[in-house]
């Protein structure tokens, strides 16, 4: 997790290796995709340097973006640890091969002027234990010092951004392929939508976004508010 060097580098030894624990390569790419979209904690898998390969919805929400838009970020970039000593505790304990879990007490902006939040990033080195270096599984466990949940009637900008497309008529299939997600991404978010505005269908879910003003009213094709 050398954010000086992340960025540029070449591709380090054990990238390709890297992708095969994050469920890239092999038959298990498609099972590992779907439960890494359905799991509730925000979850990226990054190389050794800090560079995001895969992250999932939730994790993407915390920027009001789609997994894709994280891809080639550097941890380091997108989270400001308290203790720089903990980063140079793992990037020593990675250079020596040890594999332990490490916690790392973070901060961050979900955008600008937005309240700092404040979280656990636990990393565990993952894959094939002869790998040098092997890949990193980063799990966020977010405090609840942060600004609270988005009352009833509101959407984050990828949730926004998904009804507009439904409510153009878009499948499920399309929306996903629109935004980058997988399919069970696009209805990871409705869902969420689903329960906090109590609604069941995309009907009526479309239906509740315009009343709740999170689409235009005078837009065509639809586009959020």
């Amino acid at each position: 997790m050398d954010n000086g060097t992340a960025g540029g580098a070449a591709e380090p030894p054990g990238t390709a290796g890297a992708a095969g624990a994050a469920g890239t390569a092999g038959p298990w790419r498609n099972h590992f995709l779907i439960l890494l979209d359905r799991i509730p904690l925000p979850v990226a898998v990054c190389h050794a340097y800090g560079e995001v390969l895969i992250a999932n919805p939730a994790m993407a929400a915390q920027w009001g973006t789609v997994p894709g838009r994280l891809r080639g970020r550097n941890l380091l970039d997108l989270f400001r640890p308290r203790d720089g000593a903990q980063v140079e505790r793992l990037t020593e304990a990675l250079r020596l091969g040890n594999r332990s879990r490490y916690p790392l007490e973070v901060r961050w902006r979900t955008g600008p002027g937005e309240a700092e939040r404040e979280g656990e990033l636990t990393v565990d080195p993952v894959g094939d234990p002869s790998l040098r270096p092997p890949a990193l599984l980063a799990l966020l466990r977010i405090r609840d010092t942060g600004p609270p949940p988005a009352p009833k009637g509101r959407a984050s900008p990828v949730e926004a951004r998904i009804l507009a497309l439904a409510a153009g008529g878009a499948t499920t299939a399309s929306i996903g392929a629109a935004l980058g997600l997988t399919v069970d991404g696009v209805n990871y978010h409705l869902t969420r939508l689903a329960r906090r505005w109590r609604v069941q269908g995309r009907t009526a879910l479309v239906a509740r976004a315009y009343v709740l003003g999170v689409l235009s009213p005078g837009s065509w094709p639809p586009t959020p508010a």
